[in-house]
């Protein structure tokens, strides 16, 4: 039978593509990502847009090995900077700060940190959604029964106390 002699099919429609990029928002780093601070250089030096000084309500900082980790805590504040990635530099930027903290998608049980979406607080109160990463569950469940938090929730203040 001759193509034009065979009943039409029906057409597969397109199927919307699920939204897997995530929105470019600036990053909040609140330990060694901070300007002056070993990763800071090593990932985000010539890398950035803009750093400015902000606080991320309803995080307690932890103290950990070498590093900070940031866990849900309502009416804690943690101290940190807003990082905007500079023009062409995000999806490395990301791709780069995943791997850092260890970041493998959304609950997976490998995660050492969950990028989620909050909101930082700019010194003149004014709110920015950005990206921070925080403890997995398990973690922040553990750093909750005996971890050591941090002096009002700023990783560079640590040493002075």
């Amino acid at each position: 039978m001759a193509s034009a002699d065979r009943p039409e099919q029906p057409q597969p429609q397109p199927q919307p593509r699920p939204d897997t990029e995530p929105e470019e928002l600036p990053f909040f780093v609140y330990g060694t990502l901070r300007p002056g601070e070993v990763n800071h250089d090593a990932f985000l030096r010539g890398r950035t847009r803009a750093e400015e000084p902000a606080r991320l309500p309803d995080a307690l900082l932890y103290d950990g090995p070498g590093y900070p980790y940031a866990v849900q805590c309502p009416g804690a504040q943690t101290a940190g900077e807003l990082i905007s990635a500079a023009p062409g530099q995000y999806a490395r930027l990301l791709a780069e700060l995943d791997r850092l903290e260890e970041y493998h998608g959304p609950a997976s049980p490998l995660n050492l940190y969950e990028r989620v979406r909050r909101t930082a607080l700019r010194p003149d109160g004014t709110g920015a959604a950005a990206w921070v990463y925080l403890a997995a569950p398990a973690l922040a469940a553990a750093l909750a029964a005996s971890g050591t938090p941090i002096p009002d929730g700023d990783w560079l203040a640590r040493s002075r106390h």
